[in-house]
């Protein structure tokens, strides 16, 4: 099955495995993915994740994070530049999203990024997604 947007198809499967109170979901692996990964780590959206051999191809396993009374740690997750419908945005105009509280992350010519970083390295991109 080919996808159109597998970027999408990865946050809806933490999203939703999230919703289900999933320990861990399986996702298909790339390069961009697995920085995308890498960032919500570090950010501390997730436990963190492996990769898991399937064949010739390379997939992640997630493991998620919930809070103390069970809810997942990642609360809301919006895919934001689609392949019909890509969103730039310029270093001056990357603003604080959810007074902080939340996470952009974006693709720039300096690599996947957050954009409390980007807007520090002065560096504008492609808006993947939000998170809080």
């Amino acid at each position: 099955m080919s996808l159109s947007d597998p970027i999408g198809d990865m946050l809806t499967r933490i999203r939703n495995a999230g919703r289900a109170k999933h320990e861990s979901c399986v996702i298909p692996g790339s390069k961009i993915k697995r920085s995308i990964l890498e960032l919500l780590k570090e950010e501390g959206f997730i436990n963190g994740y492996e990769p898991v051999t399937n064949g010739s191809f390379e997939d992640f396993k997630v493991a998620l994070k919930y809070d103390v009374t069970k809810r997942p740690v990642i609360r809301e997750l919006v895919r934001v530049s689609k392949p019909g419908r890509r969103v730039y945005m310029k270093s001056e105009e990357i603003r604080p999203y959810k007074n902080n509280m939340g996470t952009m992350i974006l693709s720039t010519s300096k690599g996947i990024m957050t954009g409390k970083k980007a807007r520090k390295l002065r560096v504008g991109g492609e808006v993947i997604c939000k998170l809080s």
